[in-house]
């Protein structure tokens, strides 16, 4: 099982943990990424006994308001390293810079091409790539855990490749602006493995509750990092001092963010862990990162 491979079966058995799905629909998902029988039933009880698991139940947010202006999507191609590759684009009118948006698990969302037109709306204009677009798209699929299963057979390379050439695709929509990348859970990994794969183009980065990659070296980035973290997060949380000690390697610019009351995927606001007043801090840093950023 690969890194990607094992992370994806985590967030089932998490789902399941925190009660967004059911136990049935759990095996389901691990057997279509590929675990079955004892594997399965081992990687579920795991998940159901751990701490964070148990604590589930008791978390609650507050109440808050937060207005939404997204800019406009357009749906667009481009060439890719393998072929057509296919994104969500939102232009801003007068852009300061530009960001590319890497989706979830879940893919090219509704929720992602959102966040895509929130940054157009607040001056960087954005691309949020379908990392399966060689498959037909996200929307080929029947549902998510469908989604989730063809992400973990396509060998990691080809993230890196399709990622780059969307870099690259910004750069020529954006001439001379200042580019930064954003990814989220799933995307927040593949941002990590952007960095680590020597995309040297980007300003800054913020990859978002995502774990860092086994090994992963960050000499040849040079983007500012701001890392982010539910402190409810325990899984992907093991991973930051790597990140860390990847960052103070490569003397990169960076701050590791933790929200201590939120738990993984608070930011997404259609998903039964969304925090509002974290995901409110949290763009409005996202935002003040990509400004300061030279």
């Amino acid at each position: 099982m690969t890194e990607i491979q094992r992370y994806l079966a985590e967030e089932v058995a998490e789902d399941l943990a925190d009660g967004i799905i059911t136990r049935r629909e759990a095996v389901r998902r691990l057997g279509l990424l590929g675990l079955t029988g004892a594997a399965a039933t081992g990687l579920l009880t795991t998940a159901a006994t751990s701490p964070a698991a148990a604590e589930a139940g008791d978390r609650t947010h507050g109440r808050s308001e937060t207005s939404w202006a997204p800019v406009a999507r357009e749906s667009i191609t481009f060439a890719g390293p393998r072929g057509t590759l296919i994104a969500a684009w939102a232009s801003a009118p007068r852009p300061r810079g530009g960001v590319l948006v890497i989706h979830e698990n879940r893919g090219l969302t509704e929720h992602i091409r959102t966040i895509a037109g929130r940054f157009a709306a607040s001056g960087h204009a954005a691309l949020a790539l379908d990392l399966l677009s060689e498959e037909g798209g996200t929307g080929a699929f029947p549902d998510e855990a469908e989604v989730a299963a063809a992400l973990a057979r396509i060998p990691p390379e080809r993230f890196d490749a399709d990622m780059k050439a969307a870099v690259t695709e910004l750069k020529r929509r954006l001439h001379g602006k200042k580019l930064s990348a954003i990814g989220f859970c799933f995307g927040g990994a593949m941002v990590w493995r952007l960095l680590a794969a020597g995309e040297s183009r980007l300003a800054a980065a913020a990859p978002f509750y995502g774990p860092f990659p086994e090994g992963g070296d960050l000499s040849r980035s040079r983007a500012a990092v701001l890392g982010v973290y539910g402190g409810l997060d325990a899984r992907v949380n093991a991973t930051r001092p790597a990140a860390k000690a990847a960052l103070e390697a490569a003397r990169r610019r960076y701050e590791l963010l933790t929200f201590t009351e939120a738990d993984h995927a608070f930011f997404n606001d259609t998903g039964a862990r969304f925090n509002p007043h974290a995901a409110t801090e949290a763009w409005r840093r996202t935002l003040n990162w990509f400004e300061a950023v030279d």
